[in-house]
């Protein structure tokens, strides 16, 4: 029992605990303008998914900065080096949520939600060791 407790404390810090809120925020607001732009708007999924993860990895990078990794930087030049590592390492994880969407909705003919938030999680658990380890990297 005290190793689980143990493990419990090492993995339950105050950052990962935060990271989780804001990272179901993150998702709600990235589920929710993809269900906006294709319910209300019928805009075409793939072109709604796009614009939905822009506006998330925004949302992310100012709730993330501070909030979750005490971000450091002080000077225009720290800011913009570590928005530019952000945005980095969100390209790519919106690679990953591009072709794993058009995988699981285009090829697989999962349901769009499902298809959406089943790579979501996986796009979640990414960004967090990447914002942890490059992007706000101490």
């Amino acid at each position: 029992m005290e190793k689980l407790k143990g493990l419990f404390k090492k993995f339950c810090t105050k950052e990962v605990i935060f990271y989780g809120i804001f990272g179901v925020l993150t998702t709600l607001v990235n589920v929710g303008v993809f269900y906006l732009l294709t319910k209300f708007i019928h805009l075409e999924e793939n072109l709604a998914n796009v614009i939905a993860i822009i506006v998330a990895i925004l949302f992310a990078y100012f709730t993330n900065r501070k909030m979750v990794f005490n971000s450091n930087a002080s000077t225009l030049k720290e800011n913009f080096h570590e928005f530019v590592k952000f945005i980095i390492g969100r390209s790519f994880t919106m690679v990953v949520e591009l072709v794993g969407f058009f995988l699981l909705f285009n090829i697989l003919h999962i349901q769009e939600l499902i298809s959406k938030l089943t790579i979501t999680i996986l796009v979640i658990i990414l960004n967090f060791f990447i914002s942890k380890f490059f992007a706000f990297k101490k």
